[in-house]
């Protein structure tokens, strides 16, 4: 197991036993993503989702105008699925593919269920991943619906503190729900507040 997921796992306070290791080693596949490469495809059933140990993913929409909607970035040490399609063999809401050339670790359908038999601390580690998933979400939808486009820009600066200068200005203004020229407009002016 990569020493990045080890690692996580002690973060968040759940000692393995190498039994547990074993186990959760066999749930995960390492596999490489080309820059663009796609994990998951709106509207086919996902099969795959990712914890990523080095690189960028991203969950995006695109709507009836091939226009896309980022709706997650998945940097160093997150975890992405569209757990719709995973869990429930649906249809994908969303597409998931890789910004930068990326390592992940792979799940399928059943990793969920299989976490949760390894263990009470693993039960305790799927709930807070949901719980963290649905109140990142619950946060998202209240900005993009009521928060100005800088205050959207700052928390996203306090979210994924190193993607402002890894990832295209498209990308993190697609997330934000603006054009790019709002988005090097709030860029200067942040700038020249600084100065």
């Amino acid at each position: 197991m990569p020493d990045t997921l080890r690692t996580y796992f002690r973060q968040h306070n759940l000692p393995l036993s190498e039994t547990q290791l074993t186990e959760l080693e066999s749930l995960l596949t390492p596999r490489r993503l080309a820059r663009h490469e796609v994990l998951v495809r709106q509207g086919e059933v996902g099969r795959f989702g990712a914890f990523v140990l080095q690189g960028c993913l991203r969950g995006f929409v695109t709507d009836e105008r091939q226009k896309e909607h980022i709706l997650q970035f998945a940097p160093e040490n997150w975890w992405i699925s569209d757990q719709h399609s995973l869990t429930r063999q649906q249809p994908a809401l969303f597409s998931i593919d890789a910004l930068e050339d990326s390592e992940v670790l792979v799940f399928g359908a059943e990793f969920y269920a299989r976490l949760q038999s390894l263990g009470p601390g693993f039960q305790a580690l799927f709930y807070q991943l949901l719980q963290n998933s649905l109140v990142a979400l619950q946060r998202r939808l209240i900005g993009v619906l009521s928060e100005p486009a800088e205050v959207r820009y700052q928390e996203f600066l306090q979210l994924y503190p190193t993607l402002a200068r890894r990832l295209p200005q498209r990308h993190i203004a697609a997330y934000l729900g603006i054009t790019p020229e709002s988005l090097s407009r709030i860029r200067g002016e942040l700038a020249r507040g600084e100065g």
